[in-house]
């Protein structure tokens, strides 16, 4: 692949992907701004780093999602991952070789369930919607029958490492975000951009359009396995369905974040701000006294505001 033709055909598509994000960092900084007034312990190191800690994992599966939603997919098997990860964590740590042999495990886990759902899907011309669902159901079973129960093996020192009063979490986000702007400069981090775009021209321009979608499901699939290695020290040990509540958020966040269903819209740093804002916005209104029901429909309501707005909008524009 021409990693010339690759590079104009990202740049022309990155101008329209950045539309919006201006008032996504504003509608965040308010937030951010309304949490710090609520919540004034959040400035100090460690209320900093327990927040980002609670938003790392949100981060890490919007991430994954979003990978997928550029490239044209979408996954809804995110949740089970994060469990599976979190229980292979904590089932291989305890042995010979240890927390490097659990992250070698997690990762290599992640890496290849994602890499085979990404096959199924790309080769066998299946819906995405309806091969990660279906796999979302083995995944789930697999973590069941690892650790029935919550329980396992985490090392007390990886959850004060990870989970403690300094913001690790923080600096990981900033490396795997740095890491994935590097990863964009490869013809493969262009070609899952372009892919997503105009899969047709990106073909035309060279791009193994086959081969990015299905490095594209087995990032996302070691993103999500990572972060139930996460969860896991947070929590102190493994649970083999605490990443249910990850896929739904992780499409919320992604959809807040600006990011299209169908690929070519949307940007992987209006993603990370999608998830920020979907984190803080739980966080203020507990802060506030909402009840858990009141929650879930003030979360909805600006989904659905946030998905409707620039639709509108560019309904409006067009019409002009």
């Amino acid at each position: 692949m021409s990693t010339s033709s690759s590079s104009r055909l990202y740049a022309s598509i990155q101008l329209r992907r950045n539309r919006g994000l201006a008032g996504l960092y504003l509608v965040v900084a308010a937030f951010l701004v309304i949490y710090a007034l609520l919540f004034p312990g959040i400035l100090s190191i460690g209320g900093f780093s327990k927040f980002t800690q609670n938003w790392f994992p949100l981060a890490l599966v919007t991430m994954a999602q979003a990978l997928l939603m550029l490239n044209g997919g979408i996954t809804l098997a995110i949740g089970p991952l994060v469990s599976l990860g979190a229980v292979i964590a904590a089932t291989t740590m305890e042995g010979a070789l240890g927390v490097p042999g659990g992250i070698l495990a997690v990762s290599l886990a992640g890496l290849s369930i994602g890499a085979v759902i990404g096959a199924i899907v790309t080769y066998l011309r299946l819906p995405a919607i309806i091969v990660t669902l279906a796999g979302s159901f083995i995944i789930g079973g697999v973590a069941l029958i690892l650790l029935p129960r919550p329980g396992g093996f985490i090392p007390d020192w990886l959850s004060t490492v990870l989970a403690g009063h300094t913001p690790v979490a923080f600096v990981l986000l900033i490396v795997i975000l740095v890491l994935w702007k590097a990863f964009l400069a490869t013809p493969l981090g262009l070609g899952i951009y372009a892919a997503g775009d105009n899969p047709v021209g990106a073909f035309r321009s060279g791009v193994p359009v086959e081969r990015v979608k299905v490095a594209a499901f087995a990032l996302s699939g070691l993103l999500a396995a990572l972060t139930g290695l996460f969860v896991a020290a947070q929590t102190g040990s493994g649970d083999p369905v605490i990443g249910t509540p990850f896929t739904l958020n992780s499409i919320a966040a992604a959809v807040l974040g600006g990011v299209g269903f169908l690929g070519g819209k949307g940007t992987m740093r209006g993603a990370i701000c999608g998830s920020l804002l979907l984190s803080v916005m739980i966080n203020v209104m507990f802060f506030l006294g909402f009840p858990p029901v009141a929650q879930y429909v003030a979360q909805g309501l600006i989904i659905v505001g946030a998905v409707a707005v620039p639709e509108l909008l560019g309904q409006w524009r067009a019409r002009r």
